[in-house]
């Protein structure tokens, strides 16, 4: 029963998605409903550059390097500082932690006008690397936090056992303590690709020309030139990027669900 209503609670988003995916490859008249003729008219922007626009697959490559390095980044370093929060017993080890938690807190705009001086400063601005490195330092408060959570799950005894054996710190961490959160791992490194994947206001303002654009900012700018505006060529490039987020969601979605699966106690 439960599910029944909820399928028909979810139906209409269901024929939402099903008739933008046809509005794609068809043409529908003014006034009318269903579609009238099948046509790749509108994905033509994977083999012929859209008028003013950059390559598609120079966009998305630019996009897929940007979204995949910031999460690697992403993940060495909260791995390795999340575990040094947890388990080391350093100096101002709180006044760290409080100052992860408001760095956190700050929004993206407040520190675009900082940033924008320090890239052009250091000659990193519209460069894909810039973005890179100011979308990694505004996650990395929010991966430590996940993360040192993660491990203070893990008990202390199973590390003290391997050190009574002979085992380094790093091999411990690496070989014991990283396997038991594996599931925070996977789900911190899905979360970031899709943060760099769908960001926007960074490379827009930090990398706007054509040789660092990325998908966001591409698609942003067909809705802006009012003069060559397609809406099925909008739609079919929105499709295209949402693609794979769609497609990650279904590859990665049983660890997504038991992302609080490690660390368990025994």
């Amino acid at each position: 029963m439960l599910l029944a209503v909820f399928s028909l609670l979810s139906a209409p988003l269901f024929l939402m998605y099903a008739y933008l995916f046809i509005d794609t490859f068809s043409n529908t008249r003014a006034g009318e409903l269903l579609p009238h003729q099948f046509t790749l008219e509108h994905w033509r922007f994977l083999w012929q550059d859209l008028p003013g626009k950059p390559g598609i697959w120079s966009v998305t490559l630019n996009t897929l390097v940007f979204a995949t390095v910031t999460t690697l980044l992403v993940l060495v370093v909260s791995s390795a500082a999340a575990y040094a929060l947890s388990r080391l017993n350093m100096p101002l080890r709180r006044f760290f932690l409080g100052g992860v938690m408001v760095l956190h807190a700050f929004p993206t705009v407040t520190l675009l006008i900082a940033t924008f001086l320090i890239l052009q400063y250091v000659g990193l601005y519209d460069t894909i690397l810039g973005v890179i490195i100011v979308k990694t330092s505004l996650e990395l408060p929010f991966g430590i936090w996940i993360l040192k959570g993660f491990y203070d799950t893990v008990p202390w005894e199973i590390e003290m056992a391997a050190i009574q054996d002979g085992a380094s710190r790093f091999r411990v961490w690496r070989e014991i303590v990283l396997p038991l959160v594996r599931p925070a791992l996977v789900s911190l490194g899905i979360f970031s690709f899709l943060a760099g994947w769908s960001e926007y206001l960074l490379p827009q303002v930090l990398a706007p020309g054509n040789n660092a654009q990325v998908l966001s900012v591409y698609l942003a700018g067909l809705i802006a030139d009012d003069n060559n505006f397609d809406m099925a060529t909008f739609k079919s490039v929105g499709l295209f990027y949402a693609a794979p987020v769609m497609i990650l969601f279904v590859i990665f979605q049983k660890q997504l669900m038991n992302m609080y699966g490690g660390g368990n106690k025994g």
